[in-house]
């Protein structure tokens, strides 16, 4: 058995690469407005890992993060993209980091809380995205804040809003977007975290992960992940070094 056929059964064991697609982070993946195609640099880096394997690709679609973790160990993807987190490492490999976003606040225009830290005081209430990586994150990090959780990040948003929430954590990007769309709002200057973005296999896949660590490096030297941001109008993402 070559090499190639022994990451190829470790990585594909079913004759084809499923990928999880997590477009409840719109940096990673978004859906084409006008096609509802996959696009996104995750969609980019899975098509080209496929296709220097000779194989197939098929996208699994997820609306949160949390839930691509949850199905880690259900047999119902091969690869992923998430957020690097000790949590999720006790049951995923993660590659080195290919991007890295970051977490911030959105909060009420007239809001007294001015900079990140100010958002960690009693009676200070948080929506997050259920198991997204600032949940972690902010789980183990905020004293006194209460955290609110929804299912997914873009209920969050819409939890922050509804219930009249202190504040919402997520990833800047989506939360710029939303603030420039809708009055009242806006979004902190500072970060909380750099949420690491790697892509992942279930634990156990040696072989592939050994193949998947190395591809990761390669498309982060050539330019092909920074291209791929920017076709997706993701260019503010900053690539991981």
């Amino acid at each position: 058995m070559n090499t190639v056929s022994a990451v190829i059964n470790d990585l594909a064991p079913h004759g084809k690469l499923r990928v999880a697609l997590n477009f409840g982070n719109p940096v990673l993946a978004q859906r084409h407005p006008e096609t509802g195609e996959s696009m996104g640099v995750s969609v980019d880096l899975a098509k080209e890992l496929a296709r220097q394997l000779g194989l197939g690709a098929e996208f699994i679609a997820f609306d949160a993060a949390g839930k691509v973790f949850a199905a880690a160990e259900s047999d119902t993807w091969d690869i992923a993209f998430m957020a690097v987190d000790p949590v999720r490492a006790e049951k995923v490999q993660f590659t080195k980091p290919y991007v890295i976003i970051e977490g911030t606040y959105m909060v009420p225009a007239d809001s007294p809380l001015m900079r990140v830290d100010d958002v960690d005081g009693a009676g200070v209430r948080v929506a997050v995205g259920k198991g997204a990586a600032y949940d972690l994150f902010l789980t183990r990090s905020l004293q006194h804040a209460e955290i609110v959780r929804a299912a997914t990040s873009a209920a969050a948003i819409e939890l922050f809003v509804e219930q009249s929430l202190d504040a919402v954590a997520g990833v800047r990007q989506p939360l710029m977007a939303y603030a420039a769309g809708h009055r009242g709002f806006r979004v902190m200057d500072g970060r909380f975290t750099a949420i690491d973005q790697a892509m992942v296999t279930p634990k156990g896949r040696t072989s592939g992960w050994r193949y998947l660590a190395s591809f990761v490096e390669e498309m982060k030297a050539s330019g092909f992940v920074a291209a791929a941001l920017e076709r997706s109008g993701q260019g503010d993402a900053s690539v991981a070094p």
